[in-house]
């Protein structure tokens, strides 16, 4: 995995206790449509938040939001101790971009790209890296996430669990300080899914700060430090993965695990 930065910038300040990323009341409308209710929300340096429940609960919403591809229309976020939402200017939004990663549901690999090619563009486009450089560090990565003998394979001779390792190197390789995950496994085939979740963990283990939005209940029970549970675009419950997943306090959450465990489990 790639090095994190942390040589703070003109106007970077970190929480004392740890904190990389508050959300204060933050809220999304789409029309008449309003998807997150007033969210609060912190996240320490360093720890894993599993965000999961039913479809339409404005999990993959909070998330666009964290990276402002959705601006949100009320509330405050935080990273790093610098508020990045409300009149950002392009450093503003450069700030953001080159601290918060996103792998998605789908790779959204360039097709006419091979895979050195893919996680190698971005770097001289938007870090404006030499192309020696790029390639090395692209190089490194995809090895890190053992696709070191697909380097030159393009993204229709991959399978989808090797697409979306190739999207997970992509992420890394602009050095990000949070990794946000969005059903990342979710377009996979069920015999693809571990080799994902598999590198995933490696990263968790070696320190990245992640929010993971995910039905892989297992991966939160092994993994995060903290579950929260949303439903109707609110956090109805959070905790540590044994409090969430084995005693929720809410009913909410105990019908959504009762579905969602019992369909594992048949």
């Amino acid at each position: 995995m790639a090095e994190t930065d942390t040589t703070a910038l003109p106007g970077d300040t970190l929480n004392e206790g740890g904190s990389i990323l508050r959300l204060e009341g933050v809220q999304k409308r789409f029309g008449d449509l309003e998807v997150l209710r007033g969210v609060d929300l912190e996240v320490k340096r360093g720890s894993v938040t599993c965000v999961i429940g039913p479809s339409g609960s404005g999990k993959s919403t909070l998330l666009r939001c964290i990276n402002l591809l959705e601006p949100p229309n009320g509330g405050r976020i935080l990273l790093e101790g610098r508020e990045i939402t409300g009149g950002m200017s392009g450093d503003d939004l450069n700030f953001v971009r080159r601290r918060v990663g996103m792998v998605f549901q789908q790779f959204n690999l360039f097709p006419h790209k091979s895979a050195l090619e893919n996680v190698s563009l971005a770097q001289e486009k938007v870090l404006e890296r030499p192309s020696s450089e790029a390639r090395a560090k692209a190089e490194s990565l995809l090895q890190r996430v053992g696709l070191a003998d697909k380097l030159h394979e393009y993204p229709d001779r991959l399978s989808g669990g090797q697409q979306q390792r190739v999207a997970i190197a992509r992420a890394l390789a602009m050095e990000p300080h949070v990794m946000l995950f969005d059903e990342v496994t979710s377009a996979l085939d069920p015999e693809l899914v571990k080799e994902v979740l598999d590198v995933m963990k490696e990263l968790a283990d070696e320190g990245m700060t992640m929010i993971v939005v995910t039905h892989e209940m297992g991966f939160a029970r092994g993994v995060a430090d903290d579950v929260v549970f949303m439903d109707d675009g609110i956090i109805v419950e959070r905790g540590e993965p044994h409090e969430i997943l084995a005693n929720p306090r809410e009913e909410r959450t105990k019908r959504f695990l009762g579905l969602v465990l019992g369909a594992a489990g048949a």
